[in-house]
C-alpha cells in the first residue's frame, strides 16, 4: 500500500511539473483569457446572489499605450528590467521596515505578480508563495521582460469584475489602451493595490495625489521603448517590420 502511494505520489507530481512547464511554454505565444482569479471572483459573485462580473479583452503590446507600461513599473517595479524576477533590494528593505513596526513594503515584483495571476490562486500561504517562485523563475527564463509586462496589463485585476488595460481605459475613459495619456496611466496604476476598492473613473484625493507621485517616478525612468534598447530589448513586431523592410 505504501509503495502504491509513493507511485500515485510520483505520477501527480511529474505530471504537475509536465503541466506546469507545458503552460508556461504555451502562455509565451498564446493569450491568456482566463485567469484562476477571474475565476474566483465569478464565484464570488454567484455566491453573493449576484451575476458574475468579467470584462476583460486580451490586446498586443503594440495596441497599448507605452504609458501603461512606464506608470505601472513606476507604481510596482522601478527595478523591473534589471532584476531577475526578484528584487533582493526591496526584500531587505521589507525585512528591515517589518523590524522596525513600520508599515510593510510590498517587494513583489512584477514578474512574481504576473506568476501569480496567471497560474495560482490568492492566498498567503508558504505553498502559494514556493510555487510563485517556480512560476517566476520560470517565465523570466521562457517569456522574458516583455511578454511578462503584456501579460501583466492584460490580466491585472483593474477593477471590479474589471481585468487588463484595454478593459479598465474603454470602461473608465471610453478609449482604448493605446490611446491613454500619462495621467491616465498614472491613475489606472495607483488603483491596483486595491483595484475594488479604489476607481480610476471617479479618484479620490488620495488617488489624485498617488497619481501626481506616480507621473514624476514616470519622469525619472528612462522612456519605456528607450529603456528596452538599453537593456538590448527588442519588441517582436520591431524585429518583424526590420526584416520585412530589408
Amino acid at each position: 500500500m505504501k509503495r502504491i502511494i509513493l507511485l500515485w505520489l510520483r505520477n501527480i507530481a511529474i505530471f504537475m511539473f509536465t503541466f506546469s512547464v507545458t503552460s508556461v511554454v504555451l502562455f509565451k505565444w498564446v493569450p491568456v483569457y482566463l485567469t484562476p482569479l477571474m475565476l474566483s471572483r465569478a464565484i464570488d459573485h454567484i455566491a453573493d446572489g449576484h451575476l458574475p462580473r468579467l470584462h476583460h479583452k486580451w490586446v498586443s503590446m503594440d495596441e497599448i499605450s507605452d504609458n501603461a507600461a512606464q506608470a505601472v513599473r513606476a507604481s510596482e517595479d522601478q527595478r523591473f528590467l534589471d532584476h531577475s524576477g526578484f528584487d533582493t533590494e526591496a526584500m531587505k528593505q521589507a525585512i528591515d521596515e517589518a523590524k522596525r513596526g513600520k508599515r510593510q513594503r510590498g517587494a513583489s515584483t512584477i514578474s512574481q505578480q504576473t506568476a501569480k495571476n496567471v497560474f495560482l490562486w490568492n492566498g498567503r500561504s508558504w505553498l502559494r508563495k514556493g510555487l510563485e517562485a517556480c512560476f517566476t523563475v520560470m517565465i523570466e527564463a521562457v517569456w522574458g521582460k516583455q511578454r511578462i509586462m503584456e501579460v501583466y496589463l492584460n490580466v491585472a485585476e483593474t477593477g471590479d469584475g474589471i481585468y487588463g488595460i484595454e478593459a479598465v481605459s474603454r470602461i473608465n475613459f471610453n478609449k482604448s489602451a493605446k490611446q491613454l495619456t500619462e495621467g491616465e496611466a498614472a491613475l489606472i496604476a495607483a488603483t491596483l493595490p486595491n483595484p475594488r476598492e479604489r476607481n480610476s473613473a471617479h479618484p479620490t484625493p488620495y488617488l489624485r495625489k498617488r497619481r501626481a507621485h506616480i507621473v514624476k517616478q514616470m519622469h525619472n525612468l528612462h522612456p519605456w521603448a528607450r529603456d528596452l534598447e538599453l537593456h538590448g530589448l527588442t519588441t517582436d513586431n520591431k524585429d518583424a517590420n526590420d526584416k520585412s523592410s530589408k
